[in-house]
């Protein structure tokens, strides 16, 4: 019982810590190591261009993030049903 509990602790424990994000740090670090993947050399306007796409393509993906939870949330479509009873007569 003791060993199951153990277990289930620590694999919750490791699950959390895969949900981390990124400081503003390290989002850089990976950023520079992409532009400089793509062949940008540190401290140029052509290297400071690609990082500021990176960042507007985050931004972009995080606005339409929010729209599409937003419209999931508030236009989902309404059904309105009346009941009409209709009486036989004698």
């Amino acid at each position: 019982m003791r060993v199951s509990i153990v277990l289930g602790s620590l694999a919750a424990m490791l699950a959390l810590t895969a949900c981390q994000t990124l400081t503003p740090e390290e989002r850089r670090a990976r950023d520079e190591a992409t532009c400089r993947g793509y062949g940008f050399r540190p401290g140029t306007d052509p290297m400071a261009g690609c990082l500021l796409d990176l960042e507007m393509d985050r931004r972009a993906d995080n606005r339409a993030w929010q729209a599409q939870m937003n419209r999931d949330m508030f236009y989902r479509p309404v059904v309105v049903e009346r009941r009409i009873i209709v009486q036989q007569n004698p």
